[in-house]
């Protein structure tokens, strides 16, 4: 019975909350609200593993969201899986809808990415193995960084000194050209919902859209 009384205070927490507090803490030292741009939005978070390897990979990590929401502190547990790997861990906020539209979600991708970039020596990164993840949405943003190379390229950055790009769930294809699209989403059980899609691109670029 003691056992499962923290969980009964757990369950009025958002599912993501619940598997950040669920996650081990032990072997990583995190670094918390840094800034890599002037807007409050602008920070990130780093999770070192502890104890610091020589040299370790990093991945810099972006969550999903619909570009309209989400927090870094709600992905803890992200950080907690990949630290205990040896995996050094970048995960920024990024400003969101409507308070910006596309491209800004990259473009501040792309300055979390510089970031990380010009500090990896001081977290004991290997400089060839950098990689950008992202889910739903955030793996929009991972992706568009990985191929497409404007973005770091305005940090005089080519898109060669990431060892890689992991996408999980994400949206990549979008035909900016439509103002919206009305898509079934999963169905569950014997009801269907469906979901309207918003493209909340300022054009250019190569798609904005709306991904979970």
């Amino acid at each position: 019975m003691t056992a499962t009384v923290p969980l009964v205070f757990l369950t009025a927490c958002s599912p993501l909350k619940v598997l950040s507090v669920l996650s081990p803490s032990r072997h990583y030292a995190p670094e918390l609200d840094l800034h890599y741009g002037s807007d409050e939005r602008q920070r990130l978070d780093v999770y070192l593993p502890s104890p610091v390897p020589e040299t370790a990979p990093l991945v810099v990590f972006f969550y999903g969201g619909s570009w309209t929401n989400g927090d870094k502190a709600d992905y803890e547990f992200v950080a907690a899986s990949l630290t205990e790997a040896g995996i050094v861990v970048v995960i920024p906020n990024y400003r969101l809808y409507p308070a910006v539209r596309f491209p800004a979600f990259v473009e501040d991708g792309a300055d979390a990415v510089a970031w990380s970039l010009a500090n990896i020596s001081s977290y004991c990164v290997d400089p060839s193995s950098v990689y950008v993840m992202g889910h739903s949405a955030g793996a929009h943003i991972a992706a568009m960084l990985a191929m497409n190379g404007d973005y770091l390229a305005s940090h005089d950055i080519e898109t060669d000194a990431l060892g890689g790009f992991i996408g999980l769930s994400g949206p990549y294809d979008f035909p900016v050209s439509y103002t919206h699209l009305t898509l079934p989403t999963i169905t569950s059980g014997c009801s269907s919902r469906w979901g309207r899609y918003h493209l909340m691109g300022g054009g250019g670029g190569g798609g904005g859209g709306g991904g979970g």
